[in-house]
């Protein structure tokens, strides 16, 4: 081969990649998740936490999860027929016609249901190939009624945990959206004793394992029985597979026991370095007495450092990134602490969970401000990008805990270890 071919080829396939990369990343602004790294606190605390996983560049999963209002959750699972270009494409603009949809809804507080499937029917069936079906989960969360009220076209069955371990599989009532269909159900499941929820595409199940070569459907069950969350879950799962084999694409939900027979201690504090100092030593304390001989408590105290730390300049005292790196830049960081100290009446409330559950104990702290809080979606930036200044203290708490749950304000901040 010619030198001039070959870099004739070397820039076909650089441009190629960057494509494929620009694809992904519009793929991944059609992708709606309301949800980042936030918790739901209605009349229960919930995590709600996802894995997104394309075998290629380009997915045929997708997933929308919005929040409809107070008490209400949409979720959307979506799985092209194949893999690559035509099965993303299909699943993508399905998704993007969703989510306008929705968002058209919310505007105009009209959120419907059944509507939403009727007209996203509607505008993919015309789209289809003759051939061509699309899996799909439509699901929707009444917290106030406790209700999940749901349609699901040939997607994998929902697994679902109650408050006794049990496990109950909900199966699709509908089959697979096909151009030529035109009906469809929807079912409604009472979710009053249910505390946790796996909703996920076909290509975690059909996934090969190392255990004699069965799929993962004969032990996702168990698995998701005995994981607490999404991260032990995911750590199950890889263990067990050699390498992916499709898109993966799940959403795991976890109801904590969060009630006032299960509080350790609570507290607040005035927003001084001070009391920053005084909570630290009480925190410490409170794990020092649960005689845990691991590194757990030493992580659990980084964590509550950065993030209470985050709850005094960021939230009360409102002091934004850019003003503290200049006020570091011109030494007058602590100088202006104490000025803005003097006049700020605002407190910090901190909580402490024991959650016992079948085999573990987790420990939840939640860190309440009276600051007006951030957006929740700034942290998809810091995530990418460890090494910038700002936000690191976030960074380095999840890598030291289970997790980490904003409310939708942002101006309460939970957090899990294990012991």
């Amino acid at each position: 081969m010619s030198k001039e071919r070959l870099q004739q080829l070397e820039k076909s396939e650089v441009y190629a990649s960057y494509q494929a990369e620009l694809a992904f990343e519009k793929e991944l602004n059609i992708l709606r998740n309301d949800f980042y790294y936030q918790m739901i606190a209605s009349e229960s605390t919930s995590l709600v936490d996802f894995m997104y996983r394309p075998l290629d560049t380009l997915s045929g999963d997708a997933y929308s999860a919005r929040r409809i209002n107070e008490y209400r959750t949409f979720y959307l699972l979506v799985d092209g027929m194949g893999k690559g270009v035509s099965a993303s494409f299909t699943a993508v603009i399905f998704t993007s016609f969703v989510n306008h949809l929705i968002d058209k809804m919310i505007e105009h507080e009209s959120f419907s249901l059944d509507l939403v499937i009727r007209e996203s029917m509607s505008f993919i069936q015309p789209i289809l190939l003759d051939d061509e079906v699309l899996a799909i989960d439509y699901i929707c969360f009444d917290d106030k009624y406790r209700i999940l009220e749901y349609a699901k076209f040939a997607m994998p069955p929902f697994l679902l945990q109650d408050k006794q371990d049990n496990i109950t599989r909900i199966k699709s009532n509908n089959a697979p959206l096909s151009k030529w269909q035109s009906s469809y159900k929807v079912d409604r499941y009472n979710i009053k004793n249910i505390e946790k929820f796996l909703f996920y595409s076909d290509g975690i199940v059909e996934n090969s394992t190392d255990c004699e070569g069965l799929p993962y459907a004969a032990f996702i069950e168990d698995d998701f029985k005995a994981s607490f969350t999404r991260e032990e879950f995911k750590e199950k799962f890889f263990a067990k597979i050699t390498q992916p084999e499709d898109d993966l694409s799940l959403i795991f939900i976890n109801s904590l026991d969060i009630r006032e027979e299960t509080l350790l201690d609570a507290k607040s504090f005035a927003t001084t370095l001070e009391a920053l100092e005084s909570a630290t030593e009480w925190y410490e304390a409170l794990w020092e007495g649960l005689h845990v001989e691991t590194k757990e408590p030493h992580k659990a105290a980084l964590v509550f450092t950065e993030l209470y730390m985050n709850a005094y300049e960021h939230g009360n005292l409102g002091i934004d990134s850019k003003t503290k790196h200049r006020y570091l830049e011109e030494d007058i960081y602590f100088e202006k602490l104490s000025e803005l100290e003097q006049t700020c009446t605002k407190k910090i409330y901190v909580s402490v969970y024991r959650l016992e559950e079948e085999s573990s104990t987790y420990i939840a702290t939640k860190i309440f401000d009276e600051g007006e809080g951030f957006d929740t979606h700034i942290l998809s930036q810091i995530f990418r990008n460890s090494r910038k200044f700002n936000g690191r203290g976030v960074f380095v708490s999840r890598k030291n805990s289970m997790g980490i749950y904003y409310n939708s304000t942002g101006n309460c901040v939970l957090f899990l270890n294990k012991i």
